[in-house]
């Protein structure tokens, strides 16, 4: 008994210590690059390598004084968080169509939503920006949320609709048995089932608006629309050059509610991302 314990604690031991040096491989770039950013510029651009570098708050002091990265902050989230609101609301229906009902033409739209994601952006880039400056939505939130929750929309339907399709036809049947509804069936039965993969078809599509530059350098021109990645640009020229350390902190800042929604959610996310794994 004792040595079935003494190596079960050694297995266990080890476990532990493979995956701390994993966490540890994984998370040092992101540490590197905050160190970066709370470090002076003169060492960062410096020829010679500093093995002891020292620590400053200018690049903290920037972007929050001469810049205004809370509004631009406030603008990501608010963009963001609208975007996949749209994209669930609507992708959720539809994929419950097409992963239900039968008639024809269901595999070609199908295929046509997802074809979307197949044509490169920047050549309804020009289009999209007419359209926004017609209905005056220019330089607003609000049009970062359309053009976020368009871009997505087609991806997550068509991951919804996946997980869909694993859900057992019996239980909508029993349902229909006692009377109910499409849409109750849908908001009771369905939903609660493939909720993993909802949230995880949610951060997908929210990973994706955090990463959207063209349109949102398009359509957020000036300063009160800007957004985290267009205020990174702002960073990279001008006669200071490259503010390096500004940069690593604001991507950093940019990382962070990311990070925190995937660890707070990761249990729905680990088993949402094993779901419709097979049937597309």
């Amino acid at each position: 008994m004792a040595s079935q314990r003494r190596n079960k604690g050694e297995k266990l031991f080890l476990r532990y210590l493979i995956l701390g040096a994993w966490a540890l491989f994984c998370l040092a770039p992101v540490l590197w690059f905050l160190s970066i950013g709370f470090r002076p510029r003169t060492e960062i651009i410096t020829p010679q390598p500093i093995y002891l570098p020292s620590f400053s708050l200018d690049a903290w002091h920037m972007i929050w004084r001469d810049w205004p990265m809370g509004h631009y902050l406030r603008n990501s989230l608010l963009a963001i968080a609208g975007s996949v609101v749209i994209d669930l609301v609507l992708a959720v229906p539809a994929a419950f169509s097409l992963a239900r009902y039968r008639y024809k033409g269901r595999e070609d739209i199908g295929f046509y939503i997802l074809s979307t994601r197949m044509m490169a952006p920047a050549i309804v880039a020009i289009p999209i920006f007419f359209l926004f400056k017609t209905m005056g939505l220019l330089n607003t939130v609000w049009a970062l949320m359309l053009i976020y929750a368009a871009v997505n929309l087609s991806v997550v339907t068509w991951i919804i609709r996946s997980y869909m399709l694993d859900i057992p036809k019996e239980l909508e049947d029993a349902a229909r048995t006692d009377g109910a509804s499409d849409l109750r069936i849908l908001w009771e039965i369905i939903i609660p089932a493939i909720l993993p993969g909802i949230i995880t078809a949610g951060v997908i599509a929210a990973i994706f608006a955090i990463n959207e530059f063209l349109f949102t350098l398009l359509i957020a021109s000036t300063k009160d629309a800007y957004t985290l990645s267009v205020a990174l640009a702002n960073f990279t020229g001008g006669s200071d050059g490259v503010i390096y350390n500004a940069i690593a902190l604001v991507a950093f800042l940019a990382f962070v509610p990311v990070f925190l929604v995937v660890a707070a959610i990761q249990k729905h996310l680990s088993r949402g991302l094993t779901m419709g794994a097979v049937k597309g």
